[in-house]
């Protein structure tokens, strides 16, 4: 069985669908949100935060922390949802999401929110800042602290990510983590229509990563490989095989719930029904 079918084929438990209705409720808040996005990744956030970093939500800058960036920015909500399940924020601002004044926008801004180390959106750059943090941490010998920045395939295209790997390699960061969101869509439909990128763990082995690959909606693989020690002077990159819009299933691998800037009450209800 492949991957993809895997992905496909993994029932998402209780607090999974707990927190999809979390991310459902707060773009019926706001009516709009970047539904496909948040869903394809939120158990690769949900994984890191509850089992994997090191982190305090009383204490967001905590010294030895690890560090986590969401490069792919516009899937703000999963992360939102995850960090307020973990208590950085509670749960009820979720409400406010894009509204005037609210903390929580479209994209995260590390400035307006605990938990967010920087603010991305413009596709390419978290990757480039996760790689100059990881060298400042080798720097500063703190050996066990790790960075992880989550990619989506589509932002693959982006040339500052093969340069930021190509640093990565140079710089032996064996505490870095390139995870990418492979759900072979973009915004205008499939990844091979809109600009193909072949042989991808090959091309990531030739910059001088290590590569695995997993089923990115499968709790215990994601945690069994990002859950790493950092040592060997190899990054490592994680190619997770994701449905677009996963649990719900008329979103699933489809560009229409890749963004919408009308959602309306009626069709909320109706992912609502369609979730599993």
């Amino acid at each position: 069985m492949d991957y993809r079918l895997r992905a496909l084929l993994e029932p998402t438990d209780a607090t999974g669908r707990e927190l999809r209705k979390i991310i459902l409720k707060a773009t019926s808040s706001a009516g709009r949100g970047h539904i496909g996005p948040a869903l394809s990744i939120l158990e690769i956030i949900r994984c890191l935060y509850d089992s994997v970093l090191i982190h305090d939500p009383k204490n967001p800058n905590l010294e030895n922390r690890d560090v986590f960036i969401l490069s792919k920015g516009h899937g703000a909500l999963g992360l939102y949802a995850v960090l307020a399940n973990n208590g950085y924020f509670d749960l009820s601002e979720l409400e406010t999401f894009c509204k005037f004044n609210s903390r929580l926008g479209g994209h995260p801004e590390w400035h307006n929110l605990p938990g967010i180390e920087f603010s991305t959106g413009s596709l390419g750059h978290g990757l480039a800042v996760a790689v100059g943090i990881a060298v400042a941490i080798t720097n500063k010998q703190q050996s066990n602290r790790r960075v992880y920045s989550l990619v989506g395939d589509g932002e693959l295209a982006e040339g500052s990510i093969w340069e930021s790997l190509l640093h990565g390699a140079k710089h032996n960061l064996d505490n870095l983590c390139m995870i990418v969101d492979f759900n072979n869509m973009q915004a205008n439909g499939s990844l091979d229509n809109v600009l193909k990128i072949t042989d991808i763990p090959k091309k990531l082995i030739s910059f001088g990563f290590k590569v695995v690959e997993i089923n990115g909606h499968s709790i215990n693989e994601i945690k069994s490989v990002l859950d790493f020690k950092p040592r060997g002077g190899r990054p490592l990159a994680v190619i997770a095989h994701t449905i677009k819009g996963k649990g719900i299933r008329i979103s699933e691998n489809s560009p229409e719930w890749h963004h919408k800037a009308k959602i309306t009450e009626d069709e909320v209800e109706l992912l609502l029904g369609s979730m599993y």
